[in-house]
């Protein structure tokens, strides 16, 4: 199963994630990622992995549970 890990603290903000999959990405008050799920379904899946290629400060990375 897919997990996703945002570390808040290097994201700068461009919101390319939750253009990308709002249904998984959001923003705070400050711009930076907030996790709407960190275990997307198989729908998003292909679009969670782009956003994840997308963003500019590699704030977010997949990681897989067993």
């Amino acid at each position: 199963m897919m997990r996703i890990k945002a570390e808040t603290g290097l994201c700068v903000g461009s919101g390319q994630c939750v253009l990308t999959e709002p249904a998984v990405f959001d923003q705070d008050d400050d711009g930076i990622v907030a996790l709407l799920t960190d275990h997307p379904d198989d729908q998003s899946a292909a679009q969670v992995r782009h956003a994840v290629t997308l963003c500019p400060s590699r704030a977010l990375s997949i990681l897989q549970d067993a």
